[in-house]
């Protein structure tokens, strides 16, 4: 039946939220229940298509096919580069609306990027999908590249950005049922200013919940979602689940019983307004739950009002005449334009490190001879979220290019830093070699080496390694049968191609294999072929799965002992190495990761070194030859200690895709004088480090804002070609009223004084010299990148809001900006800051806290010992972690005296409150024993107090097994 054309939605005379509410009316409850996943079906009878939310755009469309790539979110956030940002996401844009027009049932406008989690440990797998550890720095950038992906026309979206994964989410191991503790102060000051700039500045439209759970409650269920995103800061486009994450709140974190129940709580309680799962058990549990009045047919309409409210404004239900957007077809996709912005972005990515001796740049002219080698110089690798490269320029192919343009054409050397392997089975006695056929078993079939397949082998670290067969050029994986030469590349949701090495215990000379999940690896006794176990195993499907490799063979499988194999070196990484940077002018060693080993998502890295196999790479060079430059393309930071100390040159990139080989080549050999800067601060070892889990940067110093220790490289780092100096911080005004002024403006003079033009990238940070609390020892307040031509001078200009000074006071639950005097200071990096101005600001004195209020235990200003939980009567609770615990509250005032406590608790019989004064082993001065129960049996209880008077710090001591709420002294 055709579509009636006189609805008044389709009337776009109308106002957006008239014509969404008359859509949304006419569903049947049926269709409703159809349109709450991310695949909505169509609906003939009104006119609305089949539309797909969700689809990936980190750094370029994923997943769709050839697109244009840009550096990994890390990367670009290095490039400190608003402008470039917003360059970027309306390429994306525009490539979006391309695949849109190919087949918009699949490819839908509602991208999924970009990730603003904030990167507090540099272990966590998916650090190169986010933009870096400072809310300020990740919140603009964030901001720039959603308003080039979402267009600034006043109606219509070109696209829609979706920004992942509120809230805190920065550990793999464990994610779909760990639970996170976060603090009021923590929460405000720094994870949810990360996603508050770009709703504010960006006009985010939509956002996806994590996997996690936030002090004890699925991301998914969080009251935060709608009290704070869409109430408080006003947010109306629509929030969406994780991939089966709403299922997972049954099955991962085990915190609901049914389904019927997590879509219920899902969508009214945690504002999921589209669900993305597996869509036949949501669209059943949506019905259960109708039936049973666990949900409103309203809930459906007010979810559908906000998606339907964005696929309005991306123009379905309006003539093309007057949308800009619609006319852009699949012609826009992979214009050269597009590969130009890549390879611009790729260089402005580039971090130099270090650059001892003016060995950087390089001249071409000047070169007889370069020996390139490393793991990462003949390949360019693509991540999870990459789409497939249009073409991919290696760093060798733009070494070898730059160094053609000079003459010098033939003078390079290669050289891969991978060894190159026979294996021959000690069961059988025979070489393995590969099967003819198209699946390319490898069999140990052959007793003449020179008949034995040769394997070039990559060394990935931590046991890790891959193996590429010389005889077809693929690399070795499994059907968890049989082990194969079969794979073109490493991409996929298993990483298949990885095979745990380890030497045997008893076998000199002789390793045993394992497949990715830790299966052993033997050979058949007969056909000498290669076996997954004893290879009767179900082939896990490579599928995307939340908890990441859960499906290992090790339960039910019988148990099988893997089989020896002698490795045979034909010719060593290290001599080969040492062969080609002895001959050459300079070595040039790329190192890195692969983006899908050792650390990805669903897997967190085990260190923050270097594989060491690439360290010992990198000094055998260094010992053949002192002019060695490092080049590392990775996804993280490294603790580059030795490298630091002794190499001369070290430059960084993130990777960078299809441009990453030009783009290197630029910035090695001058043409492009680098300007990023570090994103994160880069440890000199996880000793720096808290424990991973431990997501409270104020108390344990994570982050340049409050790490107290010496960083290898601080946060904002980067050297150039050139030299600037900065002058004079001027600040317009030297005394601002919080409430009255708004803005505090300053300038400062930068000038080029080297030879060459360059980038400097200005920072602008402030500190406050006296607070209630402890505060950062200095926040990121602002960032220009600047160009300057040689002896140009520039005035660098910063508008910062006053509110970027203020605190989350726990003692009132608000923001408040202090009285008091706050140091702005401005330079290259965190740790390089030569002006300094003084700004005075009239504000607010804190006062004593009033305990004789009812005051929420969570709000407590210090603490050991506890985490914070779920309250299942409302809010939060303070949890006994270790057998004890205390909070503490300061500076409270008891003007009349206080002779009663009274507490909400839970938890076991005879698990004991007491309360002390000045310091967690002062004067006891009450004590509560609690009587039964569990930790979510609440109960009132209460003691009589001695001595409380006047000024005083309060310690609440908690010993056992228990959970305290609120409190209230009388």
């Amino acid at each position: 039946m055709p579509a009636q054309t006189d609805y008044p939605f389709q009337n776009t005379s109308l106002p957006l939220e008239e014509r969404v509410r008359d859509l949304v009316s006419r569903f049947t409850l049926e269709e409703k229940v159809e349109l709450m996943v991310q695949y909505q079906a169509a609906v003939e009878r009104l006119g609305v298509k089949a539309y797909k939310h969700g689809t990936e755009a980190a750094h370029g469309m994923a997943w769709l096919g050839e697109a244009t790539g840009f550096p990994q979110p890390i990367g670009l956030g290095c490039t400190w580069d608003t402008e470039l940002m917003k360059r970027i996401g309306s390429v994306i844009g525009d490539e979006a609306r391309g695949f849109y027009h190919r087949n918009p049932k699949v490819n839908g406008l509602t991208l999924w990027a970009p990730t603003v989690d904030l990167e507090r440990d540099p272990r966590w797998g998916r650090t190169e999908e986010a933009y870096g550890e400072d809310p300020i720095l990740t919140g603009k950038l964030a901001s720039a590249l959603i308003q080039g992906i979402q267009g600034d026309h006043p109606v219509y979206l070109k696209a829609v950005a979706t920004l992942k994964h509120f809230i805190a989410n920065n550990n793999e191991v464990g994610r779909g049922d760990a639970s996170v503790s976060i603090d009021p102060r923590n929460m405000r000051e720094y994870y949810l200013k990360a996603f508050e700039i770009p709703f504010k500045e960006g006009g985010a439209q939509s956002m996806m919940t994590a996997y996690n759970a936030i002090n004890g409650v699925p991301a998914n269920l969080s009251p935060d979602v709608k009290a704070i995103v869409k109430d408080e800061w006003g947010m109306d486009g629509f929030v969406v689940s994780d991939a089966f994450d709403v299922t997972g709140t049954v099955r991962d974190h085990g915190y609901l019983d049914t389904y019927k129940e997590a879509v219920a709580r899902s969508v009214k309680e945690g504002g999921i307004d589209s669900i993305t799962d597996d869509s036949a058990v949501i669209k059943d549990a949506l019905r259960e739950a109708l039936r049973e009045g666990l949900l409103a047919e309203s809930d459906l309409d007010a979810a559908l009002t906000n998606t339907f409210r964005v696929r309005f404004r991306l123009g379905e239900f309006d003539p093309e005449e007057g949308n800009p957007y619609a006319a852009i077809d699949e012609s826009v996709i992979l214009r050269p334009e597009h590969a130009e912005l890549s390879r611009e972005a790729a260089r402005k990515a580039m971090v130099l490190l270090k650059n001892d001796r003016g060995l950087l740049p390089l001249n071409a002219d000047k070169l007889n001879k370069v020996a390139v080698i490393g793991p990462l110089a003949g390949i360019v690798y693509r991540d999870w979220y990459s789409g497939s490269l249009p073409y991919a320029v290696t760093p060798l192919q733009g070494i070898q290019e730059k160094l053609s343009g000079a003459g010098t054409n033939g003078k390079t050397s290669y050289s891969g830093g991978t060894d190159r392997i026979r294996l021959k089975s000690k069961k059988t006695g025979r070489y393995v070699r590969i099967q003819a056929g198209e699946e390319a078993a490898l069999a140990a079939t052959t007793e003449n080496a020179l008949d034995a397949s040769v394997f070039e082998m990559t060394d990935w670290g931590w046991g890790s390694y891959t193996l590429i067969s010389e005889d077809n050029g693929r690399y070795l994986t499994t059907d968890d049968k049989i082990v194969k030469a079969s794979s073109e590349q490493i991409w996929e949701w298993f990483t298949k191609e990885v095979f745990l090495i380890h030497p045997a215990e008893h076998e000199q000379g002789c390793v045993t294999f394992s497949t990715w999940n830790g299966t052993p690896v033997t050979v058949h006794a007969e056909s000498g072929q290669l076996l997954v176990g004893d290879g009767q195993a179900a082939e896990t499907a490579n599928e995307i799965n939340v908890a990441g490799a859960a499906e290992v063979s090790g339960e039910d499988a019988p148990i099988v002992h893997a089989d020896l194999f002698e490795l045979e070196i034909v010719s060593d990484k290290l001599q080969t190495a040492k062969e080609a940077a002895a001959e050459a002018d300079l070595a040039v060693v790329f190192v890195g990761n692969h983006p899908l080993i050792n650390g990805k998502e669903t897997i967190d890295r085990p260190d923050i070194t270097l594989p060491e196999s690439q360290e010992k790479l990198i000094q055998e060079v260094y010992a053949a030859n002192p002019n060695t430059v490092v080049v590392v393309v990775g996804s993280y930071p490294y603790a580059l200690n030795w490298v630091d100390a002794n190499v001369p040159s070290v430059l960084y990139t993130s990777h960078a895709g299809q441009e990453l080989g030009h783009a290197l080549a630029d910035v090695l050999f001058g043409d492009t004088n680098p300007a990023g800067r570090l994103n994160m601060t880069w440890y000199k070892s996880v000793d720096q480090l808290p424990e991973f889990m431990d997501y409270d940067v104020i108390k344990h110093g994570r982050t340049y804002q409050y790490f107290e220790g010496e960083a290898l490289y601080p946060f904002g780092h980067g050297l150039s070609y050139t030299s600037f100096r900065y002058d004079g911080l001027q600040l317009a005004k030297e005394k601002l009223t919080a409430g009255t002024d708004q803005t505090a403006r300053l300038t400062c003079r930068v000038t080029n004084i080297g030879e060459v033009a360059g980038e400097e990238v200005v920072q602008l940070y402030g500190r406050a010299n006296q607070s209630r609390v402890k505060r950062p020892r200095k926040q990121l307040l602002g960032f220009r990148r600047v160009m300057l031509q040689p002896g140009e001078t520039a005035d660098v200009s910063f508008e910062v809001p006053l509110d970027q000074l203020a605190i989350w006071d726990v003692t009132r639950e608000r923001y408040c900006i202090e009285t008091g005097t706050y140091m702005m200071m401005a330079g290259a990096s965190s740790e390089n800051l030569p002006l300094t101005a003084e700004l005075v600001v009239d504000g607010e004195t804190i006062p004593p806290r009033d305990l004789t209020q009812s005051t929420k235990a969570i709000n407590y200003d210090d603490y050991e010992g506890v985490l914070i939980g779920e309250c299942t009567e409302g809010g939060s609770a303070v949890i006994v972690k270790d057998p004890s615990g205390w909070i503490a509250f300061r500076d409270a005032k008891f003007e009349d005296g206080a002779d009663t406590l009274r507490i909400r608790a839970a938890g076991a019989a005879d698990a004991v409150v007491e309360v002390r004064l000045d310091h967690p082993e002062g004067l006891p001065v009450g004590r509560i024993t609690l009587t039964s129960g569990d930790l979510q049996t609440w109960q009132d209880y209460s003691c009589k107090l001695s001595g409380i008077h006047g000024s005083q710090n309060v310690y609440f001591i908690l010993k056992g097994n228990l959970a305290i709420s609120q409190f209230q002294f009388a």
